[in-house]
Order: structure tokens, then sequence, then C-alpha cells
């Protein structure tokens, strides 16, 4: 028996985010991060919304990319004394992945932050408050997904919280928000989207319902992401919706290694922290032709390089066509194509990268790879990924 779980209500369209006014409730705990929505208008008018739909309102600003345990810890004990029903996270992936950890340690004070990073082991929710994500980055789909990543800076490592329990209720898909994402933000997070897409159609619990999720989102990033960078507002409006198609076959289908890795590294390095979507982007092509060697996997992205019209007339010449698509891609978007070239010391990383394999076998989205690893292996492929 398999489940498929997604948000009850996904408004989606420009100006969409007026619909917050309809929602049903009291009080509304408004989640933002370092001040792009406030300095756009857009937090304005989210608190007006709210106010219309007869809400007070209180906003936790200032959630910093690849939101801490303590910046978690923060806002749920604001939660605690506002008594929201309403929690209402509006931002890129970080602030949207913190309010829902802050969600689990308001609803449920005495959990500990290690019981939660047992995949699926969440306590129910939704006795106190319910949550709407208003995403304006085109590339986690948080707003869709039963995940939220939050890092643990003392120890240096991400820890991707899964259940589906911190599925929203709510998601708001407003093209009008992504407008706003600068160039660089939009290449990390359009290859953060097509690797979710990828790996969710090669998951090894994909199934017919995320299957056409997938793909479409595929065939969306091939078409937009490059005018997307660009600034191009149709091609933006259509990886906002991309992504969250993206996000809807992964939170049902799961990922695999290219995020495990992209977990244990980005915060590893003392030379410098590695956006998400940049490590998805460098990993991806290198994991590609690690998993390839799995029959069943290597149909599947055969099928992807097909269905994004790249030529090839065996298997393997339409997978090498897809890995030389994705480096045009990061050549295009100006992401390096090593953990060398993005400037992660060569000392640094041979100190560190067996700690950093075992790690990313560890990690959850390591069990729905088609392939299996091992700590060598996976070290293997990470030096690889460095040089």
């Amino acid at each position: 028996m398999s489940r498929f779980t997604l948000p009850r209500d996904i408004y989606h369209g420009p100006g969409s985010l007026s619909e917050i006014a309809k929602l049903k409730g009291k009080k509304a705990f408004v989640v933002t991060g370092g001040g792009s929505m406030k300095r756009f208008g857009f937090l304005g008018k989210t608190l007006e919304f709210l106010r219309e739909a007869g809400m007070e309102t209180h906003v936790f600003e200032g959630v910093e990319p690849d939101p801490s345990v303590e910046t978690v810890r923060r806002g749920a004990e604001e939660m605690k004394i506002f008594c929201p029903d309403w929690i209402v996270a509006i931002g890129g992936g970080s602030p949207i992945d913190a309010a829902k950890a802050m969600w689990a340690f308001y609803e449920h004070p005495d959990i500990s932050f290690e019981s939660l990073c047992t995949p699926f082991s969440f306590p129910e929710l939704r006795q106190k408050a319910h949550f709407c994500a208003i995403p304006s980055t085109s590339g986690s789909a948080t707003e869709v997904t039963a995940f939220s990543v939050i890092t643990d800076y003392e120890k240096g490592i991400k820890y991707p919280l899964a259940d589906f329990n911190i599925t929203p209720d709510v998601a708001v898909v407003d093209p009008d928000i992504a407008q706003t994402m600068p160039p660089k933000l939009a290449a990390h997070t359009g290859m953060d989207a097509f690797t979710h897409a990828v790996e969710a159609y090669v998951s090894t619990l994909h199934s017919e319902f995320t299957d056409p999720l997938a793909l479409r989102a595929i065939s969306l990033v091939s078409e937009y992401l490059i005018d997307s960078f660009g600034g191009e507002r149709t091609a933006r409006e259509k990886m906002h919706y991309a992504q969250c198609l993206a996000g809807m076959a992964f939170s049902n289908a799961l990922l695999g290694i290219v995020h495990s890795m992209a977990h244990k590294t980005g915060a590893a390095f003392s030379t410098g922290h590695i956006p998400h979507g940049c490590a998805n982007a460098i990993y991806l092509p290198y994991v590609i032709q690690y998993n390839a060697k799995d029959t069943v996997a290597a149909d599947r992205y055969a099928e992807i390089a097909r269905r994004m019209g790249l030529e090839g007339r065996s298997r393997q010449a339409l997978i090498n066509s897809l890995c030389a698509k994705i480096n045009e891609f990061n050549e295009k978007l100006n992401i390096p194509k090593t953990l060398k070239e993005f400037g992660i010391n060569e000392d640094e990383f041979k100190e560190k990268v067996d700690r950093i394999a075992e790690l990313a076998v560890g990690d959850a989205c390591t069990g729905s790879n088609p392939r299996e690893i091992d700590p060598a292996n996976m070290a293997k492929l990470l030096t690889c990924t460095y040089y």
C-alpha cells in the first residue's frame, strides 16, 4: 500500500495571494526571512489580507538561509506566547521549512529535535494550528511537501525532517512573488526543482501518481529555466509551477543520493557554504552515471532524455545526452561543475570526505535511491564531484 498526500488547497496564478483573505481563524503567526518580502511589499499585503480575514497577526522575521535549530526553537517559543490557530510562512524554502519545525514544537513543547529527525515519526499536528505556505522562490516546493530541512551548525549537518503531518494545509503559488528572485537564486532554485523531478522519477518509490507530475516538471524546466534565469516574466511563472509539480512528485516518491550528498556537504566546509540548489546541480550528472548501472534506473533516465527531446540511438547515448544537457544548463547558469571549482579547500575535503560519506549514506534520502551505495563508494563518488 502506498500513500499520496498533498495540501487540501493549492491556489495558483497571478494575484492568488489574495485568497488568504478567505482563511478562517483568529490569530495568524507569520514567519518570513531576511527582508525581501517586506521590501517588495508582499509581507505587507499578506498582513493586510490576514487582517481582512479577521485575524490578529504576529510576525517572526529574520529566518536565515538554511535555518538553524536555534531559530526554530526561538520561533516556537514566540508561538507558544501568541497561541495562533494559523501559521503562515512566506518567502523562500528557509522560512517555510523553519515554520514547519516550529509548528511541531508549538504543538508538542516537550518533543526533542532528535526524535523529529527519525523519518515519519512526527506526533499528530493540527491540534492547535493549521499551516499556510507562500513560496517566493521556484525550487524547494516545500509549500506542497512533507519535508523540512533544518541545520545544526555545531555539527555542520543538515537534517531533512520528513512526515506527512507537516504537509501544509494551504499552498499559495503566486508567480507575481517569484518575479522578485535575483538571477543567481533563479538558477540555483531552478536546478533544485529539476533535481527533485529527476530523483522522484527514478526513485524506488515512484508510482503512477508521481510519474506524470515529475515528467511534466522536467519538460517545463527544460523549456523555461534559461529564460527564467534571464528574468523573462512568463518563464518565471512557468518555473514557479514546475517546481510545485516537482514537489508534489518527490513529496510522495521521495528522492535519492543527490540530496543525501547536498544535505551533508552544504554546511560541512569552512571555505564556503554550498547553496542547496547549487550542490544538487553539481552532483546530479555524477549521480546519474552512478545510478545508471542499475538497469531500471537507466531506462528511466533514458525516458527523461526522450521527454526533453535529446538525441541518442541507444540507452547509454540518451543518458550521456542527459548529463551533457545538465552540464550545459550549469554552464549557462554560471554554476561550477566541481566542488574544487566552487572553491572548497582540497585538504579540508580530503580530511572530511570519509565522514561526510558516512553521514550521506545515513541520510533519509538514500533509502529510495535506485542503486544501493555504501560509505566507501559514496566517498569515491564525492571525490569524483571534487575533481
